[in-house]
């Protein structure tokens, strides 16, 4: 959740579009609370494990007209699968911050990324995906991006 916040923050900071899915959010609940107020106003609900099963997600991608994509969140064996490998058969280039997505099980989550980087998915991490976007440190928000940085690694050390 942590690292998913630190993207999102990022990610406003530097208005880079955010669009988020929920699985199932009337069986399995809502959102994290402590995620809910960074993410687009309305997460789209899903049934398919694939976020580009969500209606108008795909659409809402293509109108943005990103080659890239950084995909984060909850369960890596299953939803951020099966997103990913949706993803990389749009032809979209996908990053998989290993720090930002998770599973329940370490077996789980490792055999994902594992499955993923042979599919062609990037393995990156949290804070390397914010430098990228910045591009240098003479970028207008470099100073705000460096704060969500030190206050993230407070959060890692305490």
């Amino acid at each position: 959740v942590r690292d998913v916040g630190f993207l999102l923050d990022v990610a406003n900071l530097l208005k880079v579009p955010a669009l988020a899915t929920e699985q199932y959010p009337q069986g399995l609940g809502p959102t994290n609370a402590e995620l809910v107020h960074r993410l687009p106003p309305e997460p789209a609900a899903k049934v398919a494990f694939s976020s580009c099963g969500a209606p108008g997600l795909l659409a809402e991608m293509r109108r943005l007209g990103r080659s890239n994509v950084v995909v984060a969140g909850m369960e890596t064996h299953v939803c951020v699968l099966h997103t990913t490998l949706d993803l990389l058969a749009e032809g979209l280039q996908v990053f998989l911050p290993v720090d930002a997505v998770q599973s329940r099980f370490r077996v789980d989550h490792d055999a994902a990324l594992r499955r993923l980087e042979r599919a062609g998915a990037i393995p990156t991490t949290a804070e390397t995906v914010a430098f990228e976007w910045l591009g240098g440190s003479d970028h207008p928000q470099f100073k705000a991006v460096s704060k969500l940085i030190q206050e993230r690694m407070k959060q890692l050390q305490g």
